[in-house]
């Protein structure tokens, strides 16, 4: 039962990662890989505001969702807007917006590093978590803020896709963009709205696994995001609920693993369930064949 309770925990940070690259990847067409440094990001400010002044737990959190949409609103305006706007095929786009997701995500990665010295680093705060123990299982308040945070918000965003209008409008753009747009579906702010969203997501995910460990390093973002890339391709792209179910098998794989005392393979995993699915099922488990008519 604690190793259940660990792969739900683990799968929970796995999912509020990956919702966020997900969301945005699966609706506009942005994979990106900016999303990782947005993450370590958003735990430094925080990290630097609560050296500063004393902030309880929900203060800290909404400062690392803050500067994590802010960070990820600006990707979008300065970076991706502009090779979406001047992009003329499709795969050359999808190319550049991956390009240039490596490319800033240097940036915060460095600013991190140069304030931390390349150490890892968490809140000055008085949060203390209170653990909890019956019939041998060990919980504690901060695992019961991530499972409730991950399940909630996951649930939401796939209700929300599926019956709200900005949700709707969000699934036309990635089926057809061109055909949506004609339709009346303001591409560009539901870009910026999407993009907010997701860099919110990798904030809230930043502090609360920085509050599970106790620290991070400026490095951290870097492992969750081919986590998130296998998450996504397992779930079946443009499936939140697909999201859901694959970042609970990924943290069940790797728990099986360290389990059965195979830790130097749990990295392996993850790139083993890519070639997997990719191999015999390519759309995912909640994914759909794609089919070009001419």
């Amino acid at each position: 039962m604690q190793e259940i309770l660990n792969a739900a925990t683990l799968g929970s940070v796995y999912l509020l990662f990956a919702l966020g690259m997900a969301l945005a990847w699966g609706t506009i067409g942005i994979l990106n890989f900016a999303h990782g440094a947005t993450f370590v990001f958003s735990v430094l400010v925080a990290h630097i505001v609560t050296k500063e002044v004393a902030l309880p737990l929900p203060v800290i959190l909404i400062i690392a969702i803050a500067v994590g949409a802010a960070l990820s609103l600006l990707t979008q305006l300065l970076v991706f807007q502009k090779i979406v706007g001047d992009g003329t095929n499709h795969r050359t786009t999808e190319l550049r917006i991956i390009i240039a997701g490596i490319g800033v995500s240097s940036i915060p990665i460095a600013i991190a590093q140069r304030v931390s010295g390349s150490s890892p680093f968490g809140f000055d705060t008085g949060y203390e978590a209170s653990v909890y123990e019956f019939a041998g299982l060990r919980l504690t308040t901060t695992t019961v803020i991530i499972l409730i945070a991950a399940i909630g918000i996951g649930v939401g965003l796939t209700v929300w896709l599926r019956k709200s209008r900005q949700g709707l409008a969000l699934r036309a753009i990635g089926v057809d963009q061109e055909t949506s747009e004609g339709m009346g579906v303001n591409r560009g702010a539901l870009a910026l709205g999407t993009m907010a969203v997701a860099g919110g997501l990798a904030g809230l995910a930043g502090a609360l696994l920085t509050l599970q460990l106790g620290a991070i390093a400026p490095e951290s973002g870097d492992p969750l995001l081919i986590k998130a890339f296998a998450i996504i391709v397992l779930g079946g792209l443009g499936s939140m609920g697909g999201a859901v179910l694959g970042a609970y098998i990924l943290a069940a794989a790797e728990t099986l693993m360290i389990q059965f005392e195979l830790g130097t393979w749990v990295d392996a995993v993850s790139f083993g369930l890519i070639f997997l699915v990719l191999l015999f099922r390519p759309q995912g488990i909640f994914g759909t064949k794609e089919v070009r008519r001419t």
